[in-house]
């Protein structure tokens, strides 16, 4: 009960209550005495209406009256002349005076609760004004115990009620709280408990029908989180059966580029000039494309190399790229604008570095050429102290917002039909492995221009390793 929500609900709302009713009590048990008082004050003065009548009277009678009016005395002030209507012998000396003519809220509270604790038996003196204009005053004197009686009696009461009304409010608060908070909460704890046995099954997914609105958005922020996780453990899943599809696929075509890798080798004997001119890029062609597949299986068995990092001349790579992809435009009207230091020598991967400016130089040409105008690719190289900077911009059409929102993962970054969606993921992972980065800088209807970023020191590379 208390570890529950409902049963703490319910402990609260009793104390709460029970709270509100002694705010309640207090004033309620001065009203009540002074009610009383006020009361006897009203029947001392009817008994004194007798010695008005009769100013002889009968002790038997007078004893009679001021038995019926519950007090010792009485005192009745007209005219200014204080006369003492009704008397007895006191029991005891008096106590105490209070005067009920003008009394405050806090002095009225302040006597009732002494009357409540007091313990002894008291004769206390009452003053009041009498009611329809019968006299200036009127003070009588009468035994407290009766009153302290009457006010513990009215005050236990008060009391019962009290509890009772707290236990009333408690237990249907108690249901509400079950009805429109619990019983929602264990329905959304027994759909995270039926989604966890089976995350892939889109029926496990939640279907909001609470009410209540915060428990609604609840209901509905969980939805969204099972349904993208629901589509990332599918997305794992054939990830994980494309990865080994390439695989294979990477296996053989790895034994099919080796024997083409042996014939380009007799060609390279060839006494052709055109031949001789153009077989060392093909060789170089093929040897990546080994390379490529080598480092894919190795990709599949989560051993991937890290970079052979050596010093290479970046202008050459940048040419070998260039040429590659002006083989691939054709005729298409595209030009290539090359600023880069004949001897700027970068230190990195040779392979790896030509794998991530093909991949961004090619991006670049199949978005010109997609547009059916003519366009430019540049590639801007320089250095600071601290880095190598590459960048590679283009007068393409810009990146859509889809692509901008998912750049970097894969299969959802693709812009091109048909494109994987890819190449970009492979580039900033092998610029990562260097301790660089690789960041989108800027694209618009103009163009687009990615930089790529190379640490000098090795301290970049330490860091990134660990």
């Amino acid at each position: 009960m208390v570890n529950s929500l409902s049963g703490r609900f319910l402990i609260l709302t009793i104390i709460f209550v029970m709270i509100a009713e002694i705010f309640i009590f207090v004033p309620s048990v001065a009203r009540f005495r002074e009610d009383y008082l006020r009361a006897r004050l009203e029947r001392a003065q009817i008994a004194s209406l007798a010695v008005e009548v009769d100013a002889m009277i009968s002790p038997a009678l007078e004893a009679e009256l001021l038995e019926n009016a519950e007090v010792y005395n009485v005192v009745l002030r007209r005219d200014e002349i204080r006369q003492l209507a009704l008397s007895s012998k006191l029991p005891a000396p008096i106590a105490a005076t209070y005067d009920m003519r003008a009394p405050s809220g806090v002095t009225l509270i302040a006597d009732a609760l002494g009357t409540l604790v007091q313990k002894e038996d008291r004769i206390i003196r009452v003053i009041g004004n009498p009611v329809r204009d019968g006299g200036q005053l009127i003070e009588i004197t009468m035994d407290e115990r009766p009153m302290q009686a009457a006010m513990r009696e009215y005050g236990r009461n008060i009391l019962i009620l009290s509890a009772f009304i707290s236990v009333m409010t408690a237990g249907l608060l108690f249901l509400s709280v079950q009805i429109l908070l619990v019983r929602p909460i264990k329905g959304v704890v027994a759909h995270m408990q039926s989604y966890a046995k089976a995350p892939e099954d889109a029926r496990q997914i939640i279907t909001p029908t609470a009410r209540v609105r915060e428990l609604r958005d609840a209901e509905v922020a969980l939805q969204m989180m099972q349904t993208q996780l629901t589509g990332a453990l599918r997305q794992k899943e054939r990830l994980a059966q494309l990865g080994g599809a390439v695989a294979k696929v990477s296996h053989d075509l790895r034994n099919i580029m080796t024997s083409a890798q042996l014939f380009t080798d007799r060609i390279g004997g060839s006494d052709d000039p055109l031949v001789k001119r153009m077989a060392p890029k093909l060789v170089n062609s093929i040897t990546r494309a080994v390379n490529l597949c080598e480092t894919t299986l190795a990709f599949g068995r989560v051993d991937e190399p890290a970079p052979a990092l050596t010093r290479v001349n970046l202008s050459r790579i940048v040419e070998d790229v260039i040429d590659s992809e002006r083989l691939a435009a054709g005729d298409y009207p595209l030009s290539f604008a090359e600023d880069i230091p004949a001897t700027m020598t970068l230190r990195a991967d040779g392979e790896q570095l030509y794998r991530v400016i093909f991949n961004l130089v090619r991006n670049a040409r199949q978005a010109i050429m997609a547009t059916g105008e003519p366009g430019e690719i540049g590639l801007h190289a320089d250095e600071d102290e601290l880095i190598w900077r590459l960048t590679v911009r283009d007068t393409g059409p810009g990146m859509p917002q889809k692509a901008r929102e998912h750049l970097f993962q894969p299969f959802q970054g693709g812009v091109r039909k048909g494109g994987a969606g890819l190449g970009l993921v492979i580039a900033a992972d092998l610029i990562r492995g260097h301790g660089g980065r690789l960041e989108l800088r800027d694209t618009s209807a103009q163009g687009t221009t990615f930089v790529i970023q190379l640490p000098k020191a090795d301290l970049a590379l330490a860091d990134t390793a660990q």
